[in-house]
């Protein structure tokens, strides 16, 4: 299913193709495209090269894909059904010192963004997720306090929307919509609308 964005200006295809399916297929995703999503993800942009970012992935119904599922919220459980989860974390200090990194959500953000855009090109579909219980994840997963969870990501292949709920499928059918650009561009001081959009 294709849904891609209705544009102002021309912009890279895979970043037009993007969007957050909710129907996933249960054919498994092949190894060598999960390694180059990781890879994507490990050549993301970060504040003094830091790479805060960590990754927990369950696939296939193993363990820990059973136990990132129970830590998601009842409507995201109903269709998160994709054969791979991954939990993304920040880690909240610095590398070489105990001091807090003030970029670190950011730079996991560039990282998922990094592995998005790289599953739209091998044919894959990424949803975020912040529908999970944080808590539960730091206990099932022995995770350290300097490391943060913040999203999980379901993957996989295209599945068939019929089998969605008919309040999702209303979701999964609706239309792309984002601010106009001219919102959300200021020049001068915020609100002041920047005159690089302006019409002629």
């Amino acid at each position: 299913m294709k849904k891609d964005a209705n544009t102002d200006y021309d912009i890279h295809p895979l970043i037009k193709q993007r969007w957050s399916a909710r129907a996933f297929s249960q054919e498994p995703v092949e190894m060598d495209k999960i390694h180059r999503l990781l890879e994507a993800a490990r050549w993301a942009p970060s504040s003094m090269n830091q790479q805060p970012w960590r990754f927990i992935i369950g696939i296939d119904k193993d363990e820990t894909h059973q136990k990132l599922f129970d830590t998601l919220v009842e409507f995201n459980q109903i269709w998160a059904k994709s054969p791979v989860l991954i939990l993304c974390l920040g880690k909240t200090k610095m590398n070489m010192k105990d001091e807090p990194n003030e970029a670190y959500s950011y730079d996991v953000g560039q990282a998922v963004a990094y592995l998005t855009i790289q599953a739209t090109q091998e044919d894959l579909f990424v949803h975020q997720m912040g529908g999970f219980d944080k808590g539960i994840a730091m206990e099932l997963f022995n995770i350290p306090v300097s490391y943060m969870p913040l999203v999980i990501l379901a993957i996989g292949h295209y599945g068939d929307s019929d089998t969605l709920p008919e309040k999702i499928k209303i979701l999964e059918f609706s239309p792309r919509l984002r601010t106009e650009i001219e919102e959300m561009v200021f020049s001068g001081s915020f609100g002041h609308k920047a005159d690089i959009f302006a019409k002629k």
